[in-house]
């Protein structure tokens, strides 16, 4: 069997799993006409990959059935339309109540994100501040990385988690300007975007200045 075949099969196996939520190798076997062992064959490997789980069931009688299910690592390959509801919703909000309702929408959003991880840069200095919220960052499975200039650091996102919500609403940067200023308490800035066709997201921090006494 060609490999394109061997991949339409577990994408069937996906497919009905997905509309039935559990299946045995012999619900599989008839619904795809093959034998228990070529089933079993694609159930390893789609086991191993992670895509699903198996449970096993024990009847009255006779030896346990293996029941298979969609583990949750399957759900990314089915289609998300997060993009266009988020353009949506960021349209709908800025229609209804106007773009300085909008941004403190998404500066809530943006310290909601943040406060999980404020016990790990309180009392902290700025210097290690910022490398903290550039591991969280990572840890978030952004791409990024920091250099320091003087007194002032630049942290470098080269991959936008928002790229096609921000083509249309850039209002959504906001978020992630927001989340660095909160955990590193500084003053921060965007001075370079992916959007823009730059090599990056920079997020300039720089100390925050002591309020003038009146």
């Amino acid at each position: 069997m060609s490999t394109a075949n061997l991949q339409s099969t577990r994408q069937a196996i996906i497919d009905y799993l997905r509309l039935r939520r559990r299946a045995s190798v012999k619900d599989l076997g008839d619904f795809l006409g093959l034998t228990s062992t070529g089933i079993r064959q694609h159930l390893t490997v789609l086991e191993r990959d992670g895509l699903i789980q198996a449970q096993e069931e024990r009847g009255r009688v006779g030896r346990p059935t293996f029941i298979y299910s969609l583990a949750e690592k399957a759900d990314e390959l089915f289609p998300k339309n997060y993009d266009i509801l988020a353009n949506i919703l960021l349209e709908e909000i800025k229609s209804t109540d106007g773009n300085e309702r909008l941004y403190e929408i998404l500066h809530r959003v943006a310290q909601n994100m943040a406060d999980p991880y404020l016990t790990r840069v309180e009392n902290k200095p700025l210097k290690e501040r910022v490398a903290e919220t550039v591991r969280i960052m990572q840890e978030q499975g952004c791409l990024v990385d920091y250099q320091q200039q003087g007194d002032e650091f630049l942290i470098n996102e080269y991959a936008c988690p928002y790229y096609n919500v921000a083509r249309k609403n850039r209002a959504i940067c906001t978020i992630d300007v927001e989340f660095v200023r909160t955990l590193t308490h500084s003053d921060t800035r965007l001075t370079r975007s992916l959007v823009r066709g730059e090599q990056c997201c920079t997020y300039r921090v720089r100390p925050l200045q002591p309020t003038p006494q009146s």
